[in-house]
């Protein structure tokens, strides 16, 4: 502070002696003080505190444009450019007007009232025709080496800093009009660039944009007077030929500043420029650019394109159309609405450069910069979409060429023309009709994929695009597509085509599903053409690849809506007729059947199509699968897998019994109780032989809820046998309940994804999702797994686990003699007992004791109990025999009391 307060008793003093002093005289002290007032200045951090800093500032800006005005004067153009060079080096007699030089730059850095007191002295004149004359004339030799030096790069630093901190005002503008320099650089730039100084072209890039974005009514008028923009753009056509596309382009964009710029204050420089062709030029310019590499010419051309883009909402009058809307459209849809008075397109003619740039170019980057631009056109006003497809026909027109696009384009075009639906909420009716010949002629079967999936998108949002792309004919034309294609499919089973089925051809095939699938949901009339069609044979022939088969399982669902006894057939028989290999078929399709079965409307056809027999004769087809160890084709399927079959299996059976009385009637008078329990007992990780072993004395007894803990949860070895079973046993106890349908313990699997197998997507997400989530045989499931079971005897003791289905309790006691391992007898035993505890907690409540006496069951069961002990005088036999007799007392089941 002391040291800033000397400075400012010492400037006092000079402001006092001035008057008395001759020009070189008071020059000299200004001169003197400067070194003074700068070192202050560097070592308060460039904190200034000096209240006579606007006076300071004029006189050393002053005495600046003196120092210029005297080494220019009077000399040819490439002499003083030597005499700047010479006049602005640090050492020998240049040394002053260093000094001078780096004050300004300081003093341009600190407040507008400073910068308005140096733009006051003339400088702003003077700078500008020092950087017509750095710019146009190159020097010959810049140092030894021919490279710039680091002095002379500083030099310019401050130089370009003083002329961006004047220049941005608009006084500062108005004030360098006094010299003729400015049109005369513009001109240069767009007639010498390849011949200006390298180094000067970055620098003096940067000072015109900042004067552009400044620019006055006096200086829009200065320019307009001397034909600025008109010689400009003649200098570029001719600059345009002969010079790289890359720095035709950073020319070409110092012009276009000039013209977008100033449009907000007047449009005599756009009408000026659109008078010369200058949108030629644009064009011309842009189509050069094809294949400029990214580090070149992108910068310039992205700014080129984006001012472009700017100057098609430049305009006199408000567009005005009446455009026709076709109908249907979404209910949400209001056009009075879309009205904006926004920024609305107003200059067809900027904007029929973007589009004829897309017509006639191939270039990915510039193609996708187009299409980048309309979309931000759009995003400023929706109105704007209406506006242009209403007059130019831009997407409209690029539908029919689209197929030549590099693919990003093609995936870039057809997201747009989905946005019209999804953002804007109207149906392009014109557009669609395009698109779908564009599918119908398959030029490029990329592009039709990609086409496709935009109208899968579309179809998805609302109901409606079931109607019109069935009234359109895209729907036939895609079930004739896939006819052909089934067709060959079947031709070909068994055999291997080169090429066949491959890459965008199968990805193809697989949208088309879609789309014919999202055509049908919810649309029974759709559906219905897709039946008259004769389609339904052809359809089942994609269920074999599972790239197909989602697609395939969600049409057949839907013909269940018109015919279930047609889905059923085709799912049951589907099923009947898999190889035993075909795992992941089986489960797609077991899922699909358990979908329908929630609707008790199908439970009758999944009767008349033998239904159970059907899934039963899966299990029968499972047998020795879940021996230990595997054996043949089971051991590459993995325990999991094969668990997961049984589950759902029994799910299907359960879901078809759900409240229905018929289906339970059948299945029980059939048999088919009895059948399913052998079955199960010849999956191979129950006892073969299934005779009661000698009781032993137990030392502890476990209930078959601890079992369930101890199997999955505890560390305590577990055989693998028995946690199958004890899997097994789980699903038949949610069977009696009448629960198992409503169970999910199995993580989805994606059959798109290309997933090496079944037992590898079993990991901690799919533990977290699932609660029971099985792991590989040996392997612990964490503790986290087992929420489903709070309290080891909670799961059991609940009110609500009354009996819905006593013949599962058949099945149960059935396999209770198969509970055994030989070298485990105590393990076996404990098991036994459990289950048969369990059992006879399952018929402790009013409810179940109602429905096993109804059932008409009990002689079966206790029939099953006699079957299983064989020796009447074991604990467990007296101990259920004793139940279900009991219960056989209070029914009127004559047969049974004898």
């Amino acid at each position: 502070t002391l040291q800033w307060e000397t400075l400012g008793r010492q400037f006092v003093e000079y402001e006092q002696m001035a008057p008395f002093l001759i020009p070189e005289e008071q020059q000299r002290r200004l001169l003197d003080f400067l070194p003074f007032f700068l070192k202050a200045w560097e070592q308060s951090a460039g904190v200034i505190v000096f209240p006579n800093i606007q006076l300071l500032a004029s006189e050393v800006s002053k005495l600046l444009t003196k120092e210029i005005k005297r080494n220019l004067n009077g000399k040819p153009a490439e002499e003083a450019r030597l005499a700047l060079e010479q006049l602005l080096q640090q050492k020998g007699e240049a040394e002053d007007s260093r000094l001078l030089l780096k004050s300004v730059y300081l003093l341009s850095q600190t407040d507008l009232r400073t910068v308005c007191n140096i733009i006051g002295s003339g400088l702003p004149a003077a700078l500008m025709q020092c950087l017509y004359l750095f710019f146009t004339f190159p020097l010959k030799k810049t140092s030894d080496d021919g490279k710039t030096s680091e002095d002379d790069t500083q030099t310019q630093e401050m130089l370009v800093k003083i002329m961006l901190n004047m220049y941005r005002e608009e006084q500062g503008v108005e004030e360098l009009l006094a010299a003729d320099k400015l049109q005369s650089l513009i001109i240069a730039t767009a007639s010498l660039w390849d011949q200006c100084s390298h180094s000067w072209k970055v620098p003096t890039g940067r000072v015109l944009r900042t004067i552009s974005k400044a620019q006055t009514k006096t200086s829009i008028v200065y320019l307009q007077a001397v034909d600025c923009i008109k010689i400009a753009v003649q200098n570029l056509f001719k600059l345009a030929d002969t010079i790289p596309a890359c720095d035709v382009c950073e020319a070409a964009s110092i012009l276009l500043c000039f013209v977008k710029d100033s449009y907000p204050i007047s449009s005599a420089l756009l009408t000026e420029f659109e008078n010369n062709d200058g949108y030629q030029l644009l064009l011309k310019i842009l189509l050069r650019c094809e294949g400029l590499q990214q580090n070149k010419g992108d910068p310039y051309l992205d700014e080129i394109l984006d001012m472009l883009t700017c100057l098609t909402t430049c305009g006199k009058t408000e567009l005005k159309v009446s455009g026709n809307i076709v109908h249907p459209q979404l209910p949400h849809f209001d056009f009075e609405r879309a009205r904006s008075s926004g920024m609305t397109v107003k200059n067809l003619q900027a904007f029929q450069v973007l589009q004829s740039i897309f017509q006639k170019s191939n270039d990915q980057h510039l193609c996708g910069r187009i299409l980048e631009a309309i979309g931000t056109i759009w995003a400023w006003d929706t109105v704007n979409f209406f506006l242009l497809e209403w007059t130019l026909q831009p997407i409209n027109q690029f539908t029919d060429i689209i197929h030549f696009k590099p693919h990003s384009v093609q995936v870039q075009f057809f997201r747009l023309v989905k946005s019209i639906v999804l953002d804007l909420s109207y149906v392009p009716h014109e557009i669609l009709k395009k698109v779908q010949c564009l599918i119908k002629e398959n030029i490029v079967p990329f592009c039709t994929l990609t086409a496709l999936q935009c109208l899968l998108s579309m179809t998805k949002k609302d109901l409606l695009f079931s109607d019109i792309f069935r009234d359109s004919g895209l729907l036939g034309l895609l079930l004739a597509l896939l006819r052909k294609q089934a067709k060959i499919l079947r031709k070909s089973a068994g055999t291997h085509l080169p090429g066949l089925e491959e890459g965008t051809e199968k990805e193809l095939n697989a949208a088309m599903l879609k789309m014919v699938a999202a055509l049908t949901v919810g649309s029974v009339r759709n559906t219905v053409v897709l039946k008259d069609y004769g389609m339904v044979p052809y359809i089942k022939i994609f269920l074999d690849d599972e790239c197909y088969r989602s697609a395939t399982l969600s049409i057949l669902e839907q013909l269940s809506v018109i015919n279930y006894e047609e889905y059923m057939s085709i799912i049951i028989g589907a099923l009947c007729s898999s190889t035993q290999g075909e795992l992941h078929l089986k489960l797609d399709l077991l899922k699909s059947l358990l979908r329908i079965l929630e609707s008790p409307k199908s439970h009758s056809a999944f009767r008349t199509c033998s239904g159970f027999n059907g899934l039963l004769s899966l299990l029968s087809d499972m047998e020795g699968a879940l021996r230990d160890p595997p054996s043949g084709l089971w051991a590459t399927v993995g325990q999991n897998s094969i668990l997961e079959l049984v589950f759902y299996t029994l799910q299907g059976i359960t879901a078809a019994l759900h409240l229905d009385p018929v289906n339970s009637n059948f299945f029980q008078r059939n048999g088919l109780f009895e059948k399913m329990a052998e079955d199960l007992g010849s999956l191979g990780c129950f006892w073969a032989q299934g005779e009661w072993q000698i009781p032993l004395s137990l030392e502890k007894t476990r209930t078959f809820g601890e079992f369930l803990d101890a199997a999955f949860c505890s560390s305590e070895p577990f055989p693998i046998w028995l946690k199958n079973c004890i899997w097994i046993l789980n699903f038949l106890d949610h069977m009696v309940k009448g629960t198992l349908h409503l169970e999910s313990y199995f993580k989805e699997r994606k059959p798109e994804t290309g997933e090496a197998s079944r037992d590898d997507q079993e990991g901690p997400q799919a533990q977290e999702e699932h609660p029971v989530a099985f792991q590989r045989p040996g392997n612990k499931l964490p503790a986290s797994a087992h929420r489903l079971w709070r309290n080891p005897e909670e799961k059991w003791e609940m009110g609500d686990c009354a009996i819905v289905h006593p013949g599962a309790v058949c099945v149960m006691v059935r396999l209770l003699p198969k509970l055994y391992k030989e070298g485990h007898s105590q393990l076996s035993q404990e098991i036994q007992c459990a289950v048969v505890d369990h059992i006879q907690s399952l018929v402790k409540s009013e409810k179940s004791r109602q429905v096993m006496c109804g059932s008409g069951l009990l002689r079966t069961i206790i029939t099953s109990c006699q079957d299983a002990f064989r020796n009447e005088s074991h604990p467990l036999h007296l101990r259920l025999t004793r139940v279900f007799e009991k219960l056989a007392s209070q029914a009127i089941e004559p047969d049974v009391l004898r």
